[in-house]
């Protein structure tokens, strides 16, 4: 598919087809990120991460044979329910 960049106010700007972003999994108003190397302009999804860790990569740390088991963590301190 060719497009033609066009003035837009101070900008520039390059118009996507419905279908291609529909193809692109991407919508008006989504936030996407733009990358520039040489010749050519990236534009993805961002890969958006809530915290600072990605839970994909913690399970993947953990070793092959860990198995999970109950801790004590004593007495109730105050007013629990157990």
């Amino acid at each position: 598919m060719l497009a033609t960049l066009k003035k837009w106010g101070n900008s520039q700007g390059l118009r996507f087809s419905k279908s291609l972003l529909e193809k692109a999994k991407m919508a008006v108003g989504d936030q996407v990120e733009v990358i520039a190397e040489e010749g050519q302009i990236i534009v993805k999804t961002p890969h958006q991460i809530r915290g600072k860790y990605r839970i994909q990569d913690l399970v993947a740390r953990m070793p092959k044979n860990y198995k999970p088991k109950e801790i004590s963590w004593g007495p109730p301190a105050g007013r629990e329910e157990w």
